[in-house]
């Protein structure tokens, strides 16, 4: 089964059995996003490609570790051997940090609201990626909004600030204001990701409440002419109600502006929790699209330093999974 197709069929399933081996050392645990709160995950690798899967003893995938990290991914009647990755902080070989693990805004995908979470000290976040600056290549941070757009930005810049001294590529993801992109660029952050999250405007006013689409394109825009190309990214998420063609035409217009769009699965969650996840044939067809759109226009996430593009768990990243 070529990778990408098996890739599709996992993202589909969203989970994998956990079997064999004690394998804690390789399960990690997200504080953001619609994964927080779950039992665990996962990162596979075969080569240069990888996967992350949440755990789940009912899962028709199953992940045998071998020991010492090896394992084999038994799949639809494949089996693929590899490796299960550790997560340094979040996914492997970067220190991805949720600053604020809790949210005033209510997006309807997101469990974090709910979670009541706590925003981590600064003192903490240095002390988490000092933890692994052995084994990581780049710091990525992102976060909640615990009191205000506003006060969140000053905070996040703060931990921008103290993590400097590292001398390892940043790359932040927060909701943005008027000037978060022209701060983040003075303070050597090196990539961005603002996401618009729905391929509409009428999905996003739908499912975040209080947000606004509008500023979330300004923010990209400002914010190619500061990173340049290649270095500004959007989550973009399938499986909210939008037709293929929606998808296809937001990502052409994030890329006609330089934006590389990031196309995420919906993983069912809080108030859609009933959803189904896309399938295989959905992502695998969409994948096809993303590919053709930022090839015509000059962009290459596996030219990414940080955060989702770089880490490849979670999507089908033209160029490094097809």
């Amino acid at each position: 089964m070529e990778w990408s197709r098996l890739k599709a069929r996992l993202l589909e399933a969203g989970s994998v059995r956990l079997s064999g081996e004690p394998a804690d050392a390789y399960v990690s645990r997200s504080a953001a996003g619609p994964s927080a709160g779950s039992s665990g995950s996962l990162f596979f690798s075969s080569g240069a490609r990888r996967f992350r899967a949440g755990i789940d003893g009912a899962s028709p995938i199953e992940v045998v570790h071998r020991g010492g990290g090896g394992a084999d991914l038994v799949i639809d009647g494949n089996v693929v051997s590899g490796r299960l990755e550790p997560a340094a902080l979040h996914c492997p070989r970067q220190a991805y940090i949720t600053v604020s693990g809790t949210c005033i805004f209510h997006c309807r995908y997101c469990p974090v609201p709910g979670l009541q979470g706590r925003r981590k000290e600064v003192f903490e976040i240095v002390e988490l990626v000092e933890s692994v600056a052995d084994r990581v290549d780049a710091i990525a941070i992102t976060s909640g909004v615990a009191s205000s757009i506003e006060e969140e930005e000053e905070y996040v810049l703060d931990v921008v600030a103290a993590l400097r001294s590292f001398g390892l590529p940043i790359g932040v993801s927060i909701y943005p204001g008027p000037l978060t992109p022209a701060r983040l660029h003075a303070l050597g952050v090196v990539e961005v990701k603002f996401n618009i999250e729905a391929a509409t405007p009428e999905i996003f006013a739908e499912m975040c409440p209080g947000l606004s689409w509008d500023a979330v394109w300004e923010a990209l825009r400002s914010s190619v002419v500061l990173f340049g190309r290649d270095r500004v990214y959007s989550n973009v998420i399938v499986g909210l109600g939008e037709t293929d063609a929606d998808l296809e035409r937001v990502m052409g217009d994030l890329a006609a502006i330089g934006v590389i769009p990031v196309l995420r699965p919906l993983t069912p969650a809080a108030s859609l929790a009933a959803r189904p996840r896309p399938s295989a044939d959905r992502l695998l067809r969409l994948c096809e699209a993303h590919e053709k759109i930022l090839r015509q226009a000059g962009l290459d996430p596996r030219r990414a330093l940080t955060m989702c593009s770089a880490c490849t768990g979670c999507d089908l990243v033209p160029g490094r999974d097809t």
